[in-house]
């Protein structure tokens, strides 16, 4: 048929039908290239997910081990401080026992001495 014997209702329609067809084909197009987009950051995720797991495991790893060796230091210096108490104690004892009179001497003169740093202390906040 030629174009030019179309009626006015007839040209509609092909316009019509032709602007559906683009507006169908955009359409696909747009679906396509949304899909292939999701497509990449999927696979985008699932890289930095791979790679995360490992970092992940590995961080978790050091942390046990920092948190291992603190408890092991403070363990360590928990039983050097009781050894030298142990040892402070014992030469103490030793010193009582081998200088009774003299250690009691000491005894009292650091009593005497903390009785008026005390006493010192309670004159000067009941002052103020």
């Amino acid at each position: 048929m030629n174009p030019q014997t179309l009626s006015p209702v007839n040209k509609a329609s092909n316009v019509a039908d032709t602007a559906a067809n683009g507006a169908q084909e955009a359409l696909r197009s747009t679906q396509s290239v949304a899909n292939k987009a999701f497509d990449r950051l999927g696979s985008g995720i699932e890289s930095a997910r791979e790679h995360a797991v490992p970092l992940i495991d590995r961080l978790s790893d050091q942390a046990q081990a920092t948190a291992r060796r603190g408890a092991d230091a403070v363990r360590d210096t928990s039983a050097q401080v009781r050894d030298k108490a142990l040892i402070a104690s014992e030469s103490t004892v030793g010193y009582i026992r081998d200088k009774p009179v003299k250690a009691m001497l000491i005894a009292a003169a650091t009593g005497a001495a903390l009785m008026a740093l005390i006493g010192l202390l309670g004159r000067t906040r009941s002052a103020d």
